[in-house]
């Protein structure tokens, strides 16, 4: 491959976190004369049509991610399920408020957080050790865990477990709520340690896959064969998705490519590449650290008076969704201060450095916050809310359930009733993640890594295929009760042959590409909505879903990759050029 056609993978997930519009002078300009007047002064209707199609095009963005979804699920509630939307309005004004606080907070995160990230990754090693370059990046990915936009709808998952069916799943999302967001974040720094390593010494990926998800699906197998820890495999898997977004991957990506290239190792094409794949792997291992911890520190009577105790203080308090918006405003704040405290402390009391563009990073900083602001109030009171009521609505397409407005009994005969379940489960994953433009942009990175061997439309298809097929497996985990460990050691086992069989480049390509369908959008909805169907199901809990979701992708890029291969005959002793077509 030619140096000029290949493409960083570092830069593309940079432009995936963020996607720029960028206005040329000339477009700006007016066309009176070869020569632009030295200052312009504009009026208010001028900045206005100036600033309307840059905001509309940021608001389209999340437009296009929300609408759809949410029109989709709406959709099937009222015409398969028979059943009007409850709560409508407030539902259709958090959906609003979580378009304009994504829109606001991505804008802030490119303005603002991403270059902040980018300068401290390119200042530290001219001037301190690799031991405080490797801490820092540590530090950094607990950080921007706490700031994730998702890892709300992990916290609010709590209350819908019942302490009596897994009290310690129920104690990790209650009582262990902030040490659960810590030891996620503690994974993602050790995944930004090892990734900032790779990205020095050149470490190929393959090792590091045998190297971590084996041993988690060893004690994966281990907690299956204890009833009070099994429940937690599937929080534990789920929280891998969760630490993917749009905050982690560019942040701590920035920091190691900028460490690289300072160290003058970021010029490879493989720069940027295994970042997500640490980052969804060290945090199963962390919570199932922590489950055992846990375990051995009480026991299931304690958690479960506890939970009784709490349950009767807290009677006539509103239901878990009806949060203050103040306090959520608040912890939205408290989500991205704190990491814009540590950076800053870094840039001027470690480095001693001076904030370029301090002014348009303040203005990032000032956006991002606000964003996230918006951004907690419409996840809790749009998207987790939607999530869960259609969630829990599915199971009366086969199945009796109780509502608050009573009993609803199966819609249709059982079997039609499961396939209805079913594809309710394809389309919405189908569809997602066919609609994320981070794949979009994947999949050209990928056709121009592989010299259009492998076209963007194929890896398009085969991902959003996997996506949908491990959600329908994560229901169908669900509804018939099946221990997670049946599903994922298979997967992963699957998963683990094609990549010994793969090349480097496929290997990175697939394992990269789950955390692309795991977006800001898409985790609190799957997430909502598989709760809200184990609870209306009866089931110990609804975690598994994102899970599947992240594995089954991966077998489908790996085996598309080794089919491109063989159509194109390096498996062959006359090797034949053929491209594979979506």
């Amino acid at each position: 491959m030619s140096e000029n056609k290949s493409i960083r993978y570092g830069d593309f997930l940079k432009e995936v976190a963020v996607n720029h519009v960028r206005v040329s002078y000339n477009d700006l300009a007016p066309k009176v004369g070869a020569k632009a007047p030295s200052r312009i002064t504009l009026r208010s209707i001028d900045v206005y049509r100036l600033l309307t199609p840059y905001v509309s095009v940021r608001f389209m963005e999340q437009f296009k991610a929300v609408v759809p979804l949410a029109l989709y699920m709406v959709l099937f509630q009222i015409f398969i399920l028979r059943q009007p939307v409850a709560e409508a309005t407030l539902i259709g004004l958090g959906l609003g408020a979580v378009i304009i606080g994504l829109m606001l907070f991505m804008e802030g995160l490119k303005q603002g957080l991403m270059p902040f990230g980018e300068s401290i990754g390119n200042t530290l090693p001219k001037k301190v050790g690799l031991g405080v370059v490797l801490t820092i990046a540590f530090l950094l990915g607990i950080g921007v865990t706490f700031a994730e936009p998702a890892i709300g709808a992990l916290k609010a998952a709590g209350s819908l477990v019942k302490p009596e069916k897994a009290p310690y799943l129920y104690a990790l999302l209650n009582d262990y709520s902030g040490a659960l967001v810590l030891c996620v974040g503690i994974g993602v720094g050790v995944a930004a340690v090892i990734g900032t390593m790779r990205f020095l010494y050149g470490w190929g990926l393959k090792p590091l896959i045998y190297m971590t998800v084996i041993p988690s699906l060893a004690l994966s197998a281990y907690f299956n064969t204890n009833e009070y820890l099994a429940p937690i495999l599937g929080l534990a898997w789920d929280c891998g998705g969760v630490t993917t977004g749009p905050v982690t991957v560019p942040l701590v990506l920035a920091l190691g490519i900028g460490i690289a290239s300072a160290a003058g190792k970021g010029d490879s094409s493989l720069s940027g590449f295994g970042i997500v794949t640490l980052a969804s792997v060290f945090p199963v291992m962390a919570v199932m650290f922590l489950g055992v911890y846990v375990y051995f520190s009480v026991t299931p009577q304690e958690i479960i008076a506890s939970a009784s105790v709490l349950a009767n203080a807290v009677q006539e308090v509103k239901p878990w969704y009806a949060v203050s918006p103040y306090d959520e405003m608040v912890l939205g704040m408290r989500a991205i201060v704190p990491l814009v405290i540590f950076l800053l402390l870094i840039m001027k009391v470690l480095l001693k450095e001076n904030i370029k563009n301090a002014g348009t990073i303040t203005y990032g900083i000032v956006l991002a916050v606000v964003g996230m602001m918006i951004f907690n109030v419409g996840l809790t009171y749009g998207l987790a809310k939607l999530g869960g009521q259609s969630g829990g609505l599915i199971p009366a397409a086969f199945h009796t359930i109780e509502t608050t407005n009573g009993v609803i009994e199966a819609l249709y005969p059982y079997f039609a009733g499961i396939t209805a379940a079913i594809f309710f489960a394809l389309a919405l994953g189908f569809g997602a993640t066919l609609a994320e433009p981070a794949l979009n942009a994947l999949g050209m990175t990928v056709q121009n890594l592989t010299n259009g061997v492998f076209k963007k439309s194929a890896l398009m298809y085969s991902v959003s295929s996997g996506v949908a097929i491990g959600i329908t497996l994560g229901v169908l985990k669900i509804i018939y009760d099946i221990p997670l460990t049946y599903m994922l050691l298979p997967s992963y086992a699957i998963g683990l042959a094609l990549t010994y069989f793969s090349t480097e480049e496929f290997v990175n390509i697939a394992w990269d590409s789950a955390g692309v369908t795991t977006g800001p959008i898409t985790v609190p909805l799957v997430l909502a909505m598989g709760l809200g169907f184990g609870n209306a199901l009866g089931a110990t809990d609804g975690f598994g879903i994102l899970a599947m979701a992240s594995i089954c992708p991966i077998i489908a890029v790996l085996a598309m990759g080794l089919y491109a291969r063989f159509r194109a005959g390096e498996f062959s002793d006359k090797p034949a050029v053929i491209t594979v077509e979506g």
